[in-house]
């Protein structure tokens, strides 16, 4: 009897335990649905049952995504802390939970969260922690003070504002559901079965758009537009009165079909004397189904609207587009501000004020969550992305950063110490002063510099060194200022970021790095050979030249310097004139590439200067006189010591120009010099690749030669080891009678011991052999 009541119990247990592991998988099926379909406040309820049910760590990790979606932060932390718990994890989950932690308010708390995981800061560099802490150790210039009468304690974001200066902005105040929170992106996509009556993204009353009037009296914008759900982002034609705005129009089927996907798009109408909209269109590029359009800021001025999208063809996730529009809001095809604006990560809520673009991203390096990034603006383009810093941006989202036509300042956020999800908040201007620090590549302060500081207003502005060699002057509130510094000799810094506006504190700092122009620095050597008696350019030689007009016309501060010889048959006069008549036909090649005659010197030298003993009478082979009908390419880089040059563009800190050069000379490479089997004389293929190696290293007398000499693996250790230095050895003598030093050279070998091809075990064709009797050759700066 006992035997069959433990049986019975065990088939009970066993019962309640499938059912109890089908429930808790049905459970998290439901959430990856929900999750796919962006609907992440039921993706967060299921998996969190399913955790109650079953603690996992695929219910832990998939809880903590969904509360990363969700704007949820803290919890997003927690459940990141337990997931990592698990031995399932891996580095990337740890990456996640170190970003949660700083997206709730925890930098404090990294170093102690590394130690624990049991990883170093270096670990994570996707994370930029450095930067982080930079940003937050910004001086703070201005203040954010809640908008008054408009914050609630739902998502209120977003301001534009008409011609008598009422505010339009979004909120979803009204009644909350089970998981209220604010959506973290704002995509509204993806819900192909949704709810009529409120978000299915975060269970929220759906976004509407308010108007907030001069006397602080609040009342809902309506909108003519048929079947919307969500309704916000508005941005204002104020010459036209017309609106434009993101809407998010449910549909529940498709012709016939069920399963497809919403997303939001863009709309426009006219405002009528009640407010509401009427006559709304939809934006051209609109497509319901295939992805999102959303977040319209109209630039009247520029005749341009500018909004954000995950159309084909991005960078990845959502980013900044713009079209052009006329009078008749006829639209051109979208044209995206490209990869130094938009990431693979999401860009949104752009605007711009002036020579000031701004925009919100999650893809650039910021604070923590989506932080508010600012771009120079000039005629139509974008330079100069920056984070803005504190206390624009904090840990949490930051976005919607707006210049009213009035001049104030918003920005939205859902940082600590708000009234709801998301406020809106005016920005208020403080004090200002310039310090700035000038020093050399070493760190050595300079003082003895010219400085120039000019307010937007063409005034100068004056400036004095402080007792500690700073240079120091006081900044009036809202203007833009310029600051050039220079010195003899040396690249000039101009800086025209220096900005009072909506700055706050008493200190704008500012260091600038000096450096010496390296006037007359080779970057770049080659040679071109001609036939006896002639100075045309041969097939051989046009790869060399147009290298040479390539790389000028891309570095704007390198000039050619060509030096033509001739062999020494014919007489002295004739040579020197055709010596001439070789320099000439470089110029005239490279002139229709563009290439000014001015950025040219020519030299031309006859027979005077040969590189080996062809001279008058000497019998010698035609390969030696070849190497005699040359000329000598160098590109000097800063070549008029009279000129004071701009640094070049692309290089933001002048310390780095030495390495820049350096990347243009390492186009021309060094030779490896391959050898006949048991022989270490040097091929004739050779002999000119070594030529050139000659003329690099006597332009750049900063550089040293390395020269290693190796064997293929046949014969014996001892026998390949003296061949192996005989190599290195030719190589070097081939060179110091070419003019190069002998104690800028220095020649190693290594016999058979470090073979390009292991052919140790003899089964190695004959051109593996090849490839290991060689001699390698780098070089190094000082």
């Amino acid at each position: 009897m006992e035997k069959i009541i433990n049986t019975l119990i065990l088939a009970l247990l066993l019962s309640f335990l499938t059912t109890e592991t089908y429930g808790q998988a049905r459970l998290v099926r439901f959430g990856d649905k929900q999750y796919g379909l962006e609907n992440y406040a039921k993706a967060a309820k299921a998996y969190k049952d399913a955790y109650s049910r079953r603690a996992t760590y695929e219910n832990a990790s998939k809880l903590a995504k969904s509360y990363d979606k969700l704007g949820r932060y803290q919890d997003a932390y927690e459940w990141w802390g337990r997931a990592v718990s698990f031995d399932a994890s891996d580095k990337n989950d740890y990456s996640n939970y170190l970003y949660s932690a700083i997206k709730a308010g925890q930098l404090e708390s990294i170093d102690g969260l590394l130690a624990a995981g049991g990883y170093q800061e270096l670990d994570f560099p996707e994370l930029d922690l450095a930067g982080m802490r930079e940003l937050r150790e910004q001086t703070s210039r201005v203040k954010l003070v809640p908008l008054q009468g408009v914050n609630s304690p739902g998502s209120d974001f977003g301001v534009s504002n008409d011609k008598d200066g009422s505010i339009y902005f979004s909120s979803d105040r009204g009644q909350e559901g089970d998981v209220g929170s604010k959506p973290a992106i704002r995509l509204d996509a993806k819900n192909n079965i949704f709810s009529n009556e409120r978000s299915d993204f975060n269970e929220r009353d759906f976004y509407r758009i308010f108007k907030m009037d001069n006397s602080g009296e609040l009342s809902v914008v309506v909108t003519d537009l048929a079947g919307v759900l969500h309704f916000n982002d508005p941005s204002l034609a104020v010459d036209k009165e017309f609106i434009f705005y993101t809407a998010f129009v449910g549909k529940n089927k498709l012709g016939g079909i069920k399963d497809f996907s919403n997303h939001a798009g863009i709309y426009y109408g006219r405002i009528d004397t009640n407010g509401n909209i009427t006559g709304s269109k939809a934006f051209p590029y609109n497509d319901h189904q295939a992805y999102g359009v959303m977040n319209p800021f109209v630039d009247e001025e520029a005749g341009r609207i500018y909004f954000a999208s995950d159309m084909p063809g991005g960078e990845g996730g959502f980013d900044i587009y713009y079209v052009e529009f006329d009078e008749d809001f006829n639209f051109s095809a979208p044209i995206n501000l490209g990869p130094e604006v938009n990431t693979p990560e999401n860009e949104s809520h752009p605007s711009r004020n002036g020579g000031s673009f701004y925009f919100s991203s999650r893809g650039h390096m910021g604070l923590g969550g989506m932080d508010v990034f600012i771009a120079d603006y000039d005629n139509g383009s974008f330079s100069n992305i920056r984070n803005m810093g504190v206390p624009y941006n904090s840990e949490r989202d930051d976005f919607a950063f707006i210049v009213a036509g009035d001049g104030k300042r918003y920005i939205s956020s859902d940082r600590e110490g708000g009234v709801g999800l998301d406020d809106i908040y005016t920005i208020e201007d403080l004090y200002k002063i310039l310090l700035a620090k000038v020093s050399d590549c070493d760190g050595n302060l300079i003082t003895d510099y010219i400085s120039e500081l000019k307010a937007s207003d063409n005034s100068t502005v004056n400036a004095e060194l402080n007792a500690t060699g700073h240079l120091r002057a006081e900044l009036d509130p809202e203007m833009d200022f310029v600051l050039r510094v220079s010195k003899e000799g040396h690249f000039s810094v101009t800086d025209s970021s220096i900005s009072t506006m909506g700055f706050d504190g008493d200190t704008l700092r500012r260091e600038y790095k000096l450096a010496a122009i390296p006037y007359k620095t080779p970057v770049y050597v080659d040679i071109v050979y001609y036939d006896l008696d002639k100075s045309d350019i041969r097939n051989d030689a046009e790869p060399v030249l147009k290298k040479i007009a390539e790389l000028m016309a891309d570095y704007n501060f390198v000039d050619l310097v060509v030096s033509s010889h001739t062999d020494s048959r014919a007489s002295d006069a004739y040579n020197e004139a055709l010596s001439e008549r070789r320099a000439d036909a470089v110029r005239d090649y490279l002139e229709p590439y563009g290439i000014a005659r001015d950025r040219i010197t020519l030299e031309w030298h006859g027979e005077m200067k040969l590189v080996n003993n062809c001279g008058d009478g000497v019998p010698c082979a035609e390969t030696d006189h070849q190497l005699n009908r040359r000329s000598e390419l160098v590109l000097e880089a800063f070549s008029d010591l009279n000129k004071d040059y701009e640094l070049p563009e692309g290089i933001e800190d002048p310390c780095e120009l030495p390495a820049f050069l350096e990347s243009i000379a390492e186009t021309a490479g060094l030779p490896t010099v391959y050898f006949d089997f048991d022989k270490s004389n040097i091929r004739q293929v050779h002999r000119k690749e070594l030529e050139r190696v000659g003329v690099m290293m006597k332009r750049k007398g900063d550089l040293k030669l390395y020269i290693e000499g190796h064997t293929d693996q046949r014969g014996s250790d001892a026998y390949n080891m003296g061949l192996s230095e005989r190599r290195a050895q030719v190589v070097m003598d081939y060179l110091v009678k070419r003019g190069v030093a002998a104690d800028r050279m220095q020649h190693t070998w290594f016999g058979e011991s470090r073979p390009v091809n292991d052919c140790s075990t003899g089964d190695c064709s004959g051109a593996q052999h090849q490839e290991n009797r060689r001699t390698e050759l780098r070089v190094s700066g000082k």
